[in-house]
Formats: C-alpha cells, structure tokens, sequence
C-alpha cells in the first residue's frame, strides 16, 4: 500500500506524517471525550459504571486494573493495558500510537505518557501546522513508575524496572533497573534477590 492509499489513521499508527484534523481522527478523539466525561463524573460507588466505560474507551483493560480520576487520553483505542494495572489520579496518556502497559504495572500521580510529537523543522511544522507523528511507547510488566514521570515517544522501558519521580524518559530504559534523573538514566541494577528492598528513589 502506498502512502498515497494509506487513511490518515494508518499513517498514524505507522509513525508517519498524518493530518491530525482527519474527520475519522476528529470522530474518535469526540468519541474518546465524551467516554472521559462519563468516566470522570462517576463516583467511587459506581464501579461497575467506571469498567463498563473504560472498557469502552480503551482497546484493553485487562483484569483487575484501576485508573483514578481524573484521566485523560487522545483516543483511547490505543490503550493496551494488561492486568493488574494502576495509574494514579491526573495521569494523560496521548495515544496517537500504540501504548502497551504490562502487567502488574504501578504509576504515580500526574503520569504524562506522550505518543505524539511535531516534526521539529520549522519550515515543514510551521507551513503545515496540523501536521503530527506518534510512536509507540512501551512499559513491560512489574514496573513501578514514581510520580510526575514524563515518557516521550518511541520509548520501551524493560520489565521489573523502577522510574524515579520527576524523570523523563527520552531513551529506553532496560530491564531490572532502577533509573531516574532529567533525562533519566540507570542508577543502579536491581540485586538477583531484591524482594527485600526498601530504598526510596520516588521522593
């Protein structure tokens, strides 16, 4: 398929230069909206309501995940979470690509998770302003992240690993690590027997 037969979606989601203000685009991020409201306005007494319309928002929600309120995403659809996963309250998800979140995974507050990005020639990003790129992020499984962490695009970071609060992650970050920092980079490596530890990189 040329780039030519390509949808805006589909130049989208393959990390190519898309229009942004593509009417199907406009029509599931409206949708995304409308689902973010509902799900924001629902109370703590209203469980069932809050999975029915994340299950609607996300393209998966595996079992026994909870995102708290307020949350905020471009389309949803984009979302693939696995189980047990927790985002704390504030976080934003721009999921103009593929997001994949392991299992197990642990998020602070005010987690900020960017697929989306502008081409940074100012002659093309000026001439051309609704122009934009996504790539896709991914966290593996068991994988706390602090809270205020900022994820650019295009980022994997590896199972087991620990982000510190405040970092952003620019580059991939491996697995069983502890890493923090602006740009966040690898402290330490985490010891082959490590259930026992205590130590505080998120304060």
């Amino acid at each position: 398929m040329t780039n030519l037969q390509k949808t805006e979606k589909q130049k989208m989601l393959a990390g190519e230069l898309y229009l942004a203000s593509d009417r199907e685009l406009n029509a599931e991020r409206k949708r995304a909206r409308r689902l973010l409201r509902l799900y924001n306005a629902t109370t703590e007494e209203e469980p069932e309501k809050q999975l029915q319309l994340l299950q609607d928002l996300m393209g998966k929600l595996g079992s026994n995940s909870e995102i708290v309120q307020p949350f905020f995403c471009d389309y949803g659809s984009n979302i693939h979470a696995g189980n047990n996963v927790y985002i704390g309250y504030g976080g934003v998800i721009l999921d103009c690509n593929i997001v994949e979140l392991g299992d197990n995974l642990l998020c602070g507050p005010y987690l900020q998770i960017y697929t989306a990005y502008h081409p940074t020639d100012p002659d093309l990003r000026l001439a051309k302003r609704e122009l934009e790129l996504a790539a896709p992020i991914k966290i593996g499984s068991n994988v706390w992240i602090g809270g205020g962490v900022i994820i650019c695009p295009g980022v994997t970071i590896g199972d087991n690993t620990t982000i510190g609060a405040g970092s952003i992650v620019v580059k991939d970050i491996p697995a069983n690590v502890v890493a923090v920092g602006n740009p966040c980079r690898v402290v330490r490596l985490l010891q082959a027997d490590s259930s026992n530890d205590t130590s505080n990189v998120n304060s």
